[in-house]
């Protein structure tokens, strides 16, 4: 969490405690921010916005989350905030840090080749300097992620250079020559560019070989979310605590399953995404079906996805299944009641606003067109890498997914009343493969203009389990 005074200090705010509210304001010029000492809500300008947590009053001091300054306090001052939390730093005006990630592989006629992955873009200039190349960037610094260079006769590493905006890669004792290409990137709004370096021979040189081509469909080293895109996930693992769901032949318990893949897929979309990933549990405790959704609703996530494994009487059944919710038992009234007009209700320091009341029994409704689109997705990821169902894609009344009020979806991840499958879903292997493919369904969903989620929903006041 930040402390509000160093806030205040380095932005020029002006904090007030209302003791009698039981709240804050937060002032930069005439913009204010209106904060709850009992939620983990900011009222800004009019429009409320979740945070991860309420802030925290220690002696005299009040501190908030994180997260409240790219949330938040972004929104209401001048100069342009940037939040990376990966990295660790804050960016306040006009700061160009260019995001770089890096990768080495072999492709060929003793030649290695670096792929360098640059968001934003910045323009650069490669020179050679002894035993090492030097890329100088246009830019006040770097922020250096992921690199992912084994040391090998011509490239022994890839590091962050003397100054402040240089990429260094140290040579090894085999270098010969290097070229410098710039390709497309494969990710909106980064640049790539390839630095092929070729080993010594015994046969004499014939003059500089041509840059090979790009291998097709090469993956993005820096995925970063499209402007507008997901912020939030939120990853429910099935059961918990005494509620183990179901048991395979072998012992293999459902709870354990769901909360082993919810994990992997919450550090493979935290690394691939950089989206915000929540689980409904972080270990073996018990959950009620409206306290993951109520989570997945306090913290405006923009997808939820509930993981479970099947059962059947037939052991020979198999097969991974993709559901979304059916809205059987609701019917008309769920969607009249869903487009309801909003009432005013009073706000902390005086007045009133008007807030859209959606009981929780149909706080899905109004997402399901963008449900079946993210089911469809995932179901079609998860068909190209897992066996599925012969029913793979359904409809069910699943109380998990009632009260969502995003597009929500519910995965079968097999059946381990099969015994190969059992085998299978206990398996790192497998499920590793599971969580690629549903990596890859969320950025097919991501990618698809016509079903992203909105980008701006209105506040509700939320049923059982998720009241504000």
């Amino acid at each position: 969490m930040f402390a509000l005074d160093d806030l205040a200090r380095l932005f020029n705010l002006n904090v007030r405690e209302d003791a009698a509210a039981g709240g804050l304001t937060v002032t930069a010029g005439t913009q204010t921010i209106v904060l709850s000492a009992q939620q983990p809500l900011a009222s800004v300008a009019g429009r409320m916005i979740s945070l991860p947590a309420a802030p925290v009053r220690d002696g005299r001091a009040w501190f908030v989350p994180v997260d409240f300054v790219s949330r938040a306090l972004a929104s209401i001052l001048p100069a342009r905030l940037e939040l990376r939390k990966p990295s660790r730093l804050l960016l306040a005006g006009d700061v160009r840090l260019p995001r770089i990630a890096a990768r080495a592989e072999t492709i060929g006629g003793g030649t290695t080749r670096v792929t360098i992955d640059i968001a934003p873009p910045a323009a650069h200039a490669v020179t050679q300097e002894a035993n090492r190349l030097l890329i100088r960037f246009e830019a006040d610094g770097l922020d250096i992620g992921d690199i992912r260079v084994a040391p090998t006769d011509t490239v022994l590493a890839v590091r962050a250079g003397d100054a402040p905006a240089v990429l260094a890669i140290d040579l090894g004792p085999r270098f010969a020559t290097f070229r410098a290409s710039d390709q497309p990137a494969p990710t909106p709004g980064s640049a790539r560019m390839f630095v092929d370096i070729t080993a010594q021979t015994d046969q004499p040189a014939t003059g500089a070989a041509p840059i090979a081509p790009a291998p097709p469909d090469t993956p993005p080293l820096l995925d970063l979310p499209v402007p507008g895109g997901l912020r939030a996930i939120v990853i429910d693992a099935g059961h918990g605590g005494d509620d183990t769901g179901v048991r395979g032949t072998q012992g293999t318990m459902e709870k354990t399953v769901t909360l082993s893949v919810a994990r992997r897929l919450k550090a493979a979309l935290e690394a691939r995404l950089g989206v915000r990933v929540l689980l409904t549990r972080e270990g073996d405790q018990a959950v009620a079906p409206d306290q993951r959704a109520a989570l997945a609703n306090n913290n405006k996530a923009d997808l939820f996805i509930s993981l479970h494994a099947n059962a059947s009487l037939r052991p020979g059944t198999a097969g991974a299944e993709v559901f979304y919710l059916s809205l059987e038992g609701y019917g008309e009234r769920a969607r009249r009641a869903s487009e309801a007009a909003a009432d005013a209700l009073p706000v902390l320091g005086g007045g009133s606003r008007e807030i859209e009341i959606t009981p929780w029994e149909i706080a899905q409704v109004r997402y399901l067109d963008q449900s079946v689109a993210f089911a469809r997705a995932l179901e079609g990821a998860l068909r190209e890498r897992v066996p599925m169902s012969p029913r793979a894609l359904q409809q069910a009344p699943f109380r998990v997914l009632v009260g969502a009020n995003m597009p929500a979806v519910l995965v079968e991840l097999g059946f381990l009343t099969n015994p190969q499958q059992e085998q299978q879903l206990a398996s790192d292997g497998h499920q590793n493969v599971l969580v690629q493919a549903l990596v890859d369904g969320i950025v097919r969903y991501r990618a698809a203009p016509a079903v992203r989620p909105p980008q701006s929903r209105p506040e509700q006041s939320r049923g059982a389990g998720g009241a504000q």
